[in-house]
């Protein structure tokens, strides 16, 4: 498995791909809270990591919770 990096929003996530499956993952870093997406594709990943951080800091908005 290989680690990289991708940025979204001015937040950081790391990147793993499972050549197994072919499944590219992220996991947004330094929150308060798991914020992971999914896709088979580098421009996927990057949409599904907007989703999901947006998704991720609308319920902290709604909480009135530090992300």
């Amino acid at each position: 498995m290989m680690n990289n990096q991708m940025t979204i929003k001015d937040h950081t996530a790391v990147i793993s791909f499972n050549p197994g499956v072919g499944i590219l993952s992220g996991e947004f870093i330094g929150l308060n809270g798991g914020a992971d997406f999914y896709a088979n594709s580098v421009e996927g990943l990057h949409k599904e990591g907007e989703v999901s951080l947006n998704t991720f800091l609308d319920v902290c908005r709604e909480q009135g919770l530090e992300p």
